[in-house]
């Protein structure tokens, strides 16, 4: 059966798709990924359909760390970016859908995805990968992790939850101005039980490991299945990162991601002379950043990416910007972790890291300095017990089949709509 997975945004974001997108071929379904055009080239190294969606997702990336941690201006930027594209991408969302069976879709299509599915009669899954549209009492939303438990963190989920419906709507009207009569379907709500039809199952694709189950959440409806994991096993890395990595101690790994941010060479600059004093070695990933167009110390390598499962299991630890895709890397190779974050929901995961004993407190990007900076690096080298913590908790994240068991969700959904 055809498959449609529609998402969008950073690496962070469309990287987990595919890796489901590989799960579900494995399992005999044909899946057809719909992402911004920048990702066909990975899609194509998987084997996987694609359909591109038209605009570049750096330009989100840009505008949601130039928001910084104002949620409400985190919203405006990505909602000024959205409108101009978004006639584009509801002609394409279409066209990928054509014959479609099921539809999966990401955090900025839970709307439009699930609107699209009920309009051709076909069921659908939402994937989130933070906790959103779940309210509870046991952590706040993620744009206000400094919330304390209880009714304020599950007024923040129902908040966030009324700020998306409203403001991802406000919009409507332009968009349909430039689309032809009927292109752009009813928007309509996934998650509240309706007689006509069965609630959308929502996928939080983190380990529960890292995010326990609430009480709040009913297992029928909201599942944690765990990571999605793309697993490379055929590649082969640069002789470069090979020399390196055989010339002395386990570096510690610096990656941003798909990040992008307009002061991109100082922090470079400010990252690299911490390492530098606390004598340790490094592998920079430059990422979306772009490449360092100077002369790096000896003990730093700079290579555009390797697989995080690859390389960080060869580290001593990590320091990134706290985006789930390299959280998740991060804890799964069971080293420690010191995150910088700066927008979205960054600090929310770092947050998460430090209660779990695998990593220090996080330091916010605006307020990083040298030496707060070597001082949690020195924390990691150190620190017998932050270790020990970072080594299970990658010991449990690696048992864990979030692909397999989302597909199972995949199959025993599409078998109930038969019924």
């Amino acid at each position: 059966m055809k498959i449609t997975l529609l998402c969008y945004g950073s690496r962070g974001d469309v990287q987990p798709f595919l890796a489901l997108a590989v799960g579900l071929q494995k399992a005999g379904h044909e899946p057809l990924l719909a992402a911004p055009a920048f990702f066909s080239r990975f899609a194509s190294e998987q084997q996987v359909s694609f359909h591109s969606l038209p605009g570049d997702p750096a330009e989100i990336s840009l505008a949601v760390n130039d928001a910084g941690a104002n949620p409400l201006g985190m919203i405006r930027s990505i909602r000024e970016y959205v409108l101009q594209i978004a006639p584009d991408v509801v002609t394409e969302c279409r066209a990928a859908l054509q014959d479609a069976g099921m539809v999966i879709h990401s955090f900025l299509f839970t709307t439009g995805g699930y609107s699209l599915a009920v309009e051709m009669g076909i069921p659908d899954i939402s994937v989130q990968f933070f906790p959103m549209f779940a309210p509870t009492g046991a952590f706040p939303n993620v744009a206000l992790p400094w919330l304390p438990k209880g009714f304020p963190s599950w007024f923040s989920h129902w908040m966030a939850t009324q700020v998306f419906w409203y403001g991802g709507n406000s919009g409507v009207r332009s968009i349909r101005k430039h689309l032809q009569p009927g292109q752009l379907p009813e928007l309509r709500w996934p998650f509240k039980r309706k007689d006509d039809r069965k609630v959308t199952p929502l996928v939080i694709a983190c380990s529960p490991s890292v995010l326990p189950r609430p009480v709040e959440w009913n297992p029928q409806d909201i599942h944690l299945p765990g990571y999605f994991f793309l697993e490379d096993p055929n590649y082969q890395p640069p002789p470069s990162l090979v020399q390196f990595l055989a010339d002395g101690e386990a570096p510690i790994c610096i990656t941003f991601g798909s990040t992008v941010n307009r002061e991109s060479s100082r922090i470079r600059d400010m990252i690299f002379s911490a390492v530098e004093k606390c004598k340790q070695r490094a592998v920079m990933l430059t990422g979306w950043g772009g490449n360092i167009d100077k002369d790096l110390p000896a003990g730093i390598l700079a290579i555009e990416e390797a697989p995080h499962s690859w390389l960080l299991p060869q580290c001593r630890a990590v320091i990134h910007h706290g985006g789930v895709g390299s959280t998740a890397a991060g804890l799964r190779a069971g080293i420690p972790n010191i995150v910088v974050p700066s927008a979205g929901d960054q600090a929310f995961w770092g947050k998460r890291v430090a209660d779990l004993g695998a990593g220090p407190e996080p330091i916010k990007l605006q307020r990083m300095t040298e030496e707060r900076l070597m001082d949690a690096i020195q924390q990691v080298l150190h620190d017998l017990h932050m270790q020990e913590r970072a080594s299970l908790l990658g010991e449990s994240i690696r048992t864990e089949d979030g692909v397999g068991e989302t597909v199972r969700l995949v199959e025993h959904t599409l078998n109930k709509w038969k019924y």
